[in-house]
């Protein structure tokens, strides 16, 4: 190696404040600071783009520490860079109660932290979004107002996730030339050295998914720096292969797994110190040290300041459209869009599958909103999620508005996460419900960090008929329910449907959208300028003061009504009540919550899933008429029949109980 002293000092500056935190804490993870400290101080302080004095700056580079349980180097770069919110003292209390200093980086907790990391590999697949989402809004206002770069820090662990072949092979078909891996090669996972899990050839995988490659020495300053530069010409996606030594300095524990997740330990803490030459207390950088890192987070200063000058020359449409779509307002235009589009369904009265409900609605949402952007893992047929406005993204055309994602459910979602996260842009992509089970950690992902992404789900039952069990999903609406902070929504109909995409275009969270395969008929046949859907629950059809209350979602709602009919031949007054979100229903009032149960002796869920998350809804004593167990393959009606959702077993349901 040959860096200078004073760089050196740079790098140690985040060993020390690591090393410390990690050790006050007693509880972390030091080994990856230590080894990368130098390929931060090279990239923060000669080569990313970023103004901590306008941390959310539009145009600013995006990093990722996708390794996020090396969260120290995160949170000790920003302190040193001079981000008014990442005090000292967050570095002091990291990974304590309400500090900005989480064990691994939370989104929204401090300025410079670009998502929620800590489950290798999402952090990675996060970025091909961002990359994604840079090429088509720069495509769309030029140059001159959107060209950054996003840059990742993966560790062995997030090329061994499944989801990064997902990523790695989607960039490089698209040509995301502006992303750059940085791999902090170091040999070591938790239980040991890599070799004792895996023999990949990451150079080769990575070439071979259409990536350029270099491979440095990653604790060179030199090399690290000349490696970055050489990444911004490359017109693929770059991955660099940084080999560097966990924990590095430490005296004993340099290189193995004892120094990947536990603090160093006072003796080891001294003895690292020494070596590397750190003779200051904890916590406390020299100035000089200190001064030199300020600095470097001023150096784009002046590039900030050059870009809102183009922005601010621009001509005044498309400053107000660049600034509208990068605050995430919708245009003035969109309420009375819907509320017309919502008077000619109940005029219509369309008997379609809400699948295609929801591409009817998009049709108009897709005229009116320019950022929305949509997908399909590759199901674009079954998930009706294109429209004449959504031509493809490619590598050689960055306008297009849909993602060919291609038979990767997990990346998609993924990549919608950073799609949503760089902003301008609002994502929404397809599979079928049974498949959210391959996206669902970046669902949780979404909900944790409050992102609008729109996940439109097909083939939400038995309904799907034929393709049987491993296709129907029954447990998937309850396992999505018991997300916290996501919006599941199954409309009974198209005005359901068009009022679920307005909640979900509107929502500041993740929505979930499941849609039926199987056509259902019009059932909100009177025109209503209240998003009644918005109300997560509401009587569509029957008495007000029913003795039976039914309570049904999606394709069962038309069966619930049905059932009116047979229970007035015996004389039991009923009331349906369509429940498109349990979670929207459960922010009512008191009040609302009451009339809605009214005064009914007996009360039945209908819903072609399990039971699972009725239960507030049901009482102790209420019926469900839905699944038991996984469905069967064979035509949808049979399926119903067989499986006793049907009016007469709705009917069986009430009279039990009365």
């Amino acid at each position: 190696m040959t860096n200078s002293a004073t760089a050196n000092q740079m790098a140690n500056a985040i060993r020390s404040l690591s090393m410390d935190a990690v050790e006050k804490a007693n509880s972390g993870h030091p080994g990856l600071p230590m080894g990368c400290a130098d390929i931060a101080t090279v990239l923060f302080t000669k080569v990313m783009k970023f103004d901590p004095a306008s941390p959310w700056w539009p145009d600013r580079d995006r990093f990722i520490l996708s390794a996020g349980h090396g969260s120290m180097l995160l949170y000790s770069s920003l302190y040193l860079l001079g981000y008014g919110d990442m005090t000292i003292d967050q570095v002091k209390n990291f990974r304590q109660l309400h500090s900005k200093t989480a064990g691994h980086p939370e989104y929204h907790f401090a300025d410079g932290i670009e998502t929620t990391t800590g489950p290798l590999g999402q952090g990675l697949a996060n970025s091909v979004g961002m990359a994604i989402a840079e090429a088509k809004l720069a495509a769309e206002f030029g140059s001159d107002l959107v060209d950054h770069y996003t840059w990742v820090l993966a560790g062995d662990g997030c090329l061994m996730e499944g989801v990064s072949q997902e990523a790695i092979s989607l960039a490089g078909h698209l040509k995301l030339n502006k992303l750059v891996v940085i791999w902090d090669n170091n040999n070591i996972t938790i239980d040991g050295a890599v070799s004792n899990a895996d023999s990949t050839d990451q150079i080769a995988r990575f070439q071979a998914c259409g990536w350029n490659t270099i491979e440095i020495d990653g604790h060179d300053q030199a090399q690290i720096e000349r490696a970055l530069l050489d990444a911004k010409k490359s017109d693929k996606p770059t991955m660099i292969a940084a080999k560097t030594t966990i924990g590095f300095g430490a005296p004993k524990k340099a290189g193995s797994h004892a120094v990947h997740g536990s603090p160093l330990g006072k003796e080891e803490l001294a003895g690292a110190k020494e070596k590397l030459g750190i003779t200051y207390p904890a916590f406390e950088i020299p100035s000089d040290t200190l001064n030199a890192w300020r600095a470097a987070g001023t150096r784009s200063a002046n590039l900030r300041g050059a870009w809102e000058g183009r922005l601010a020359a621009a001509p005044a449409d498309k400053q107000s459209e660049f600034k509208r779509r990068i605050e995430g307002k919708l245009p003035s235009s969109w309420k009375s869009a819907i509320a017309d589009y919502k008077k000619k369904l109940v005029a219509d009265k369309p008997k379609v599958a809400t699948r295609k409900s929801s591409q009817m609605a998009l049709e108009v949402i897709n005229k009116i909103l320019p950022e929305t952007i949509g997908g399909s893992a590759d199901l674009t047929g079954s998930n009706l999620t294109n429209t004449p406005e959504t031509l493809p993204f490619t590598a050689a055309d960055r306008t297009g508005r849909y993602m060919r994602y291609g038979i990767r459910e997990h990346e998609m979602a993924a990549a919608m996460n950073g799609i949503a996260l760089h902003k301008g842009l609002i994502p929404y992509g397809g599979t079928f419900l049974v498949f959210t089970d391959y996206a669902r950690p970046s669902i949780r992902l979404s909900a944790i960090m409050s992102q609008r992404v729109i996940y439109v789900m097909t083939h939400d039952s038995i309904g799907l008929g034929e393709d049987g069990p491993t296709h129907q999903p029954v447990e998937h609406l309850s396992a999505l329910r018991v997300i916290p902070n996501l919006l599941v929504m199954r409309p009974a109909d198209a005005v359901e449907t068009l009022e679920c995409w307005q909640i979900a275009i509107e929502a500041e969270r993740p929505s979930i959208l499941a849609l039926s395969r199987q056509n259902l008929p019009a059932l909100r046949v009177t025109d209503s300028d209240e998003n009644l859907s918005a109300r997560g629950a509401y009587v569509i059809a029957g008495d007000k003061n029913a003795d039976a209350v039914i309570f049904a979602t999606g394709s069962e709602v038309s069966i619930a009504v049905s059932a009116l009919d047979l229970l007035k031949e015996k004389g039991i007054s009923a009331k349906v009540v369509s429940v498109p979100s349990m979670e929207l229903f459960a922010a009512q009032s008191d009040a609302y919550k009451a009339e809605i149960f009214g005064k009914a002796k007996a009360r039945v869920a209908v819903e072609a899933g399990l039971e699972m998350s009725w239960g507030k809804l049901l009482g102790d004593k209420g019926r469900f008429v839905g699944m038991k167990n996984f469905g069967a393959s064979a035509p949808a009606e049979a399926l119903y029949e067989y499986f006793g959702i049907t009016p007469k077993g709705i009917v069986e349901a009430v009279t039990a109980q009365l």
